[in-house]
């Protein structure tokens, strides 16, 4: 993904508060904090006036018998004070599909299972600032905290919050279920990393300048997903009040089966049998003692072994942390947090859906791979909701690409920048099951609630990653930057999203924005009665073609000329009808089932 998204890795104000950085002249030294555990030094940015800390650990090392455990405190370690300058060792990482092309940069690699640790970024003399808490996305398999630096988005809003960065177990080491990991570990084990470094977040972000009963749990992708998974913790009500907003960006719902489901089950099996564990007395403990690279070597074998752009480790029903489907819960309304801001981006079926089906028995045949609890006559009903005319023809490999409106025809269903007909339906398909619609429930499922869609193009998934961690960033283009980090920024320090017109304008007179009475823009909150979203998208810019693959290509747009184009739309008629779409998803999510 690395290669799609450029130079940036997928893991893509008001209050005045510290407004500017010191001089150079007037450079401190290096901070320091004292956990308790251990003494940290930092590094001081004298052009943002902000302290970093990378590399502190939150938790024990998940090894040996506290593989499949819940993660414990940090030993003590105050023989000396701890150098935090470097970004920490990244987790194991295991692999998509082998089918997923090499290029899109999902492979599996190695990392260390010692990786529980997390990244602070706060503005120096900081005092009781709220708290930007970052869960990183890659289908709970992949990437990690490396070159997530928040420090331009810290200052693009003034100063005025600190950022946590974490990470967490992934693959096997964070996922792995079954009756065997449910009697002797602990499951889902990534998500309970989450949930301590939430708690750790509590005891320990004041030393930092933040305040813990301000904080905004934010995520991107699995990430997104993440912070819902914690908002639903232990049925909505965790007795901990551990966070007060949500951003949910692009989340993604896998399947979601029950821990000893016989799915589940056979993952675990063939992880074991990977393993050379099959034959053990005690298949768990024979895993524990396993070296480190036999192990995520398994983890990625299986996981490689699935259809295109799926992850085998993933969320499970475990009837303790996770004691419902999201969409039981969602409806259920038993949900943590007080207020969401949640989007995705107008084309995020790319890169994670296959790119080569142009014909109506491809299309049919990635249903039938895809959601094997479907009957025949849900399939039948699922091409009736994304039917268009000369639905049962095959793609033709003419038609001109271009991108929807969101508001006229032609629609998303069959058109977009990267294809037309039965590719562009798969494409919509998979974007809207896993992504479009999560965020639709997601954003009807809390009292106060802002939606968006990224539309800038290209728009795929994980796209919205460069203008958030925009450091050295030349896309989606610097209006479009500060636009996006402000209303991000807005939301996790004035718990409103809504910036000024000029700040969704910047320098440009021919901007387009839909502009309020008030000086900022209209943004109306998102509703089940009356839900609305707000388009950010861009025009002009210097156009660049790109190729990273075979069945990759597409232009992107960057300065000179990026001007903002955002507006208002009703989310329900968004792309000819989604919200109805959406609707039939959530009637038939226990046959996906999630």
């Amino acid at each position: 993904m690395d290669l799609l998204l450029g130079a940036v890795a997928l893991q893509s104000f008001l209050t005045g508060v510290n407004a500017g950085p010191l001089p150079r002249k007037y450079a401190r030294e290096a901070p320091v904090v004292d956990l308790g555990y251990s003494v940290y030094e930092g590094v001081y940015d004298a052009d943002s006036n902000i302290n970093s800390f990378k590399g502190i650990r939150y938790a024990a090392p998940p090894l040996g018998n506290k593989r499949w455990a819940a993660p414990s405190a940090p030993e003590t370690n105050r023989t000396t004070t701890i150098p935090a300058t470097e970004y920490p060792p990244v987790c194991p990482q295991t692999g998509a599909s082998s089918e997923t092309p090499p290029e899109y940069g999902f492979a599996s690699k190695l990392g260390n299972e010692d990786c529980l640790f997390l990244n602070v970024f706060a503005p120096a003399d900081a005092h009781d600032l709220p708290v930007f808490f970052w869960i990183h996305g890659g289908g709970y398999a992949l990437f990690s905290s490396t070159g997530l630096d928040a420090s331009e988005f810290i200052t693009t809003n003034n100063n005025g919050f600190v950022a946590v960065v974490i990470q967490y177990r992934l693959g096997a080491f964070g996922f792995l279920a079954g009756e065997d990991v449910k009697q002797d570990g602990v499951l889902n084990a990534g998500l309970l990393d989450m949930n301590y470094a939430l708690k750790w977040v509590q005891n320990y972000i004041g030393q930092f300048g933040g305040d813990p009963s301000r904080v905004t749990i934010a995520g991107e992708s699995a990430g997104g997903a993440a912070v819902l998974y914690q908002a639903m913790a232990y049925g909505g009500k965790q007795e901990e009040d551990l966070f007060e907003n949500i951003i949910s960006a692009s989340p993604w719902l896998p399947h979601q089966y029950d821990y000893n489901d016989d799915v589940t089950e056979k993952i675990y099996d063939d992880f074991a049998g990977a393993a050379g564990c099959s034959a053990a007395d005690d298949t768990l403990r024979c895993l524990r003692e396993a070296k480190s690279e036999v192990l995520q070597n398994a983890s990625g074998k299986v996981s490689e072994a699935g259809p295109f752009g799926t992850f085998a480790f993933v969320p499970v029903t475990d009837s303790t942390f996770v004691q419902h489907r999201p969409t039981e819960q969602l409806i259920s309304k038993n949900l943590r947090g007080r207020r969401i801001l949640t989007g995705s981006n107008a084309n995020d079926g790319i890169p994670l859906s296959p790119p080569t089906s142009s014909t109506l028995q491809a299309f049919r045949d990635y249903v039938d791979i895809t959601f094997p609890l479907f009957s025949d006559a849900d399939k039948g009903a699922l091409e009736k909701q994304y039917s268009y005319e000369g639905d049962d023809q095959d793609t033709n490999a003419e038609n001109p690409l271009f991108d929807t409106s969101g508001t006229s025809f032609p629609t998303a269903v069959n058109q977009s920048s990267f294809a037309t007909g039965q590719q562009q339906r798969l494409f919509n398909l998979f974007s809207e099951y896993a992504f479009h619609c999560p965020s639709y429930w997601i954003a009807s499922s809390f009292p106060q609630a802002w939606k968006y869609q990224l539309s800038a193009l290209p728009a795929f998934h994980g796209f919205d990653l460069n203008a958030l961690w925009s450091k050295d960033q030349k896309i989606p283009g610097q209006d479009f930057i500060h636009a996006f980090q402000k209303i991000w920024g807005n939301f996790i320090i004035n718990n409103n999203p809504v910036i000024s017109v000029a700040d969704a304008k910047q320098s440009k007179d021919n901007a387009t924005v839909p502009a309020g009475t008030d000086g900022n823009i209209e943004w109306p909150q998102y509703s089940e009665s009356s839900p609305t979203l707000l388009s950010l998208n861009t025009t002009g810019g210097v156009p660049t073609y790109l190729t990273p693959a075979a069945n990759l290509k597409y232009y992107v747009y960057s300065d000179p000329g990026v001007t903002n184009a955002f507006k208002v739309a009703d989310a329900a008629q968004w792309e000819g009808g989604r919200g109805n779409r959406c609707d039939w998803w959530k009637v038939n999510a226990a046959k996906v089932p999630y």
